[in-house]
């Protein structure tokens, strides 16, 4: 099975090792286009490094190295680019999320793929995986009754990653509703069978992170790592989380400000899907060690179900008989048991067994949720969201 890849990272190179050669051993990764040779070689498995071939473009990739199947793990800001190339041809695409960053892109995606035969198969794990499926079966079963409500929660406890890393570079990742949200306003619309039409969304910025220390500060040239709760060595002290080496400083003004476009320290929305429920979303990014939970609580008249991937357990109350259901969930399985489901999927899209479970229109109704609960909090009203096929 011979595999093309657009931006060889850190993250696609995790889902093809670990995930897709463990369920299909005969995967070899024949294409890569991507301007860091060197480290994209680094992070080939050693069956792929000697027979590899580094294009130049997309089209010279496609038109050469006779590919069963595109995964598209660039940063977020190219993903819809490069998938635009990709849409011109007939071959299954692996599709990291977001899949846009702007309004532009978003819906230059949906037009690139309404006549296109590519099968895209969005990276949204948390959607497939089994504690999310078991709570929509629960659903269809009529455990709540028609739902009308869901919270749903993400406290975030390795969060200081969009702070100290190449995450806090604003220009590439928009904000954290993009970022971060598009898994949970996607899962949370997959539950409601319904999607977000309306949402109020507000924001923190520059709360906890960001501040007037000077760009290019690291804590190697730092002369507050003792106090500094972000020093490496406080970090190790109080297991608190994140990198243990010298980083960018968290305080520093080259992570932005609200004005100039900064990610966000914490965020909210309410929102209204198109049959009528209600919901509400909270993200949180300074969160830490044995805080973090990301999860949700679906309500209806007849029971309300709750799960946390963090715990891997999922709770039914029946609301009109004295029953108390609790499901404990299998252990060690990446993104919660997402991951190995999408590349089960991918599979079967590129067998031709199966459609995809996490289709482009998914991605991109995500984002054009994303990008309105992101306005909302810029603009302090609510805002309708655009919808796939308008």
């Amino acid at each position: 099975m011979r595999f093309g890849v657009i931006g060889h990272g850190g993250r696609i190179s995790h889902v093809i090792k670990y995930e897709l050669r463990r369920l299909e051993p005969a995967v070899r990764v024949v294409g890569i286009v991507d301007p860091d040779e060197a480290g994209a070689r680094a992070r080939l498995d050693e069956c792929d490094r000697q027979d590899v071939v580094f294009y130049g473009s997309v089209d010279e990739m496609m038109r050469q190295a006779n590919l069963d199947a595109v995964l598209i793990g660039t940063r977020c800001n190219l993903h819809t680019p490069f998938a635009i190339e990709v849409a011109k041809y007939d071959v299954p695409l692996f599709l990291e999320k977001p899949v846009s960053t702007s309004m532009e892109q978003a819906v230059a995606l949906e037009r690139a793929f309404e006549q296109s035969r590519c099968q895209v198969v969005v990276s949204f794990p948390l959607r497939v995986s089994p504690l999310c499926g078991l709570c929509r079966q629960y659903i269809e079963e009529g455990a709540v009754g028609s739902p009308e409500h869901i919270l749903a929660v993400n406290y975030v406890p390795y969060g200081t990653c969009y702070f100290d890393g190449h995450y806090r570079d604003y220009a590439v990742t928009q904000g954290l509703f993009l970022q971060k949200a598009t898994h949970d306003f996607d899962y949370m619309m997959y539950l409601m069978g319904a999607p977000i039409v309306k949402v109020a969304a507000m924001a923190s910025w520059g709360r906890v992170f960001g501040g007037k220390r000077p760009a290019g500060l690291t804590c190697d040239r730092c002369e507050e790592t003792a106090t500094c709760l972000e020093s490496p060595e406080n970090r190790r002290r109080n297991l608190s989380g994140g990198g243990d080496q010298s980083h960018p400083c968290l305080f520093s003004e080259e992570i932005g400000t609200p004005e100039s476009g900064m990610n966000e320290d914490s965020s909210s929305a309410l929102v209204e899907f198109a049959n009528g429920a209600r919901g509400v979303y909270t993200q949180v990014f300074y969160s830490r060690r044995d805080s973090g939970t990301r999860g949700a609580t679906v309500s209806g008249y007849l029971g309300t179900l709750s799960f946390d991937w963090y715990t891997n357990a999922l709770k039914r109350v029946r609301h009109h008989a004295p029953f108390t259901d609790r499901v404990a969930g299998g252990e060690g399985l990446g993104h919660f048991g997402g991951d190995t489901a999408l590349a089960e999927n991918f599979l079967q899209v590129i067998r031709g067994h199966a459609p995809s479970r996490t289709p482009i229109q998914t991605g991109v109704q995500s984002v054009y949720t994303c990008l309105a609960a992101r306005e909302s909090a810029h603009e302090g009203r609510f805002v309708a969201v655009r919808q796939v096929g308008a």
